[in-house]
């Protein structure tokens, strides 16, 4: 006699990848459309910085944030042991790592705050619209790791992608925008 599986513990893991997928693109076009439906305001302030200076502002805010997801990677590696040539973690790492986390997170709100005010989802040429779109997948991916984090029913391989998901999406945002800012307004590779 044929064994049918036990439906009654919950969701599979079919679907548990899919409303893994479904979280992050609900939050990514979320933000899409809100950002599409927005008046963009270049009048719009970053603490109280305006204009170039609110540009510069947020281009050293990004670059910091560059460097707390930098430090949460060096951070994963330890813990996950794939750090070349280090010891195994002790227990403040992981303390570290959610600190740093939690810090890199807060400090990229006001920076996609000002974006979304000042100008919206734009797609006025290729920089723009890689960056737009990034900052889409950027809280997207957040979303889905904070899922993942959260619940222990997840392959163990969807932790490390999520945050280097996030890890990626940070870095490009940083070089369409920050880099692109610093760097008299011109980022290597794109026009």
């Amino acid at each position: 006699m044929e064994q049918q599986p036990d439906t009654s513990r919950g969701t599979t893991g079919r679907g548990r990848a899919a409303v893994l997928l479904l979280i992050p693109v609900a939050v990514g076009l979320g933000i899409w459309f809100v950002g599409r439906g927005v008046t963009p305001d270049p009048n719009s302030g970053l603490f109280g910085a305006r204009y170039d200076d609110a540009m510069e502002f947020k281009a050293r805010l990004g670059s910091a944030l560059l460097g707390l997801a930098l430090v949460q990677l060096l951070l994963a590696a330890w813990m996950y042991g794939v750090l070349p040539g280090s010891r195994p973690a002790p227990r403040a790492v992981p303390l570290a790592h959610r600190v740093t986390g939690l810090l890199a997170f807060l400090l990229s709100v006001p920076i996609a705050y000002h974006c979304l005010s000042a100008y919206g989802i734009e797609t006025t040429s290729p920089r723009v619209a890689i960056h737009s779109v990034t900052g889409c997948v950027l809280y997207g991916a957040f979303a889905a790791k904070v899922v993942v984090v959260r619940s222990r029913r997840f392959p163990g391989w969807t932790l490390p992608l999520g945050g280097g998901l996030l890890f990626c999406a940070i870095a490009l945002l940083w070089y369409t925008a920050a880099l692109w800012q610093l760097n008299g307004f011109d980022s290597p590779g794109l026009t």
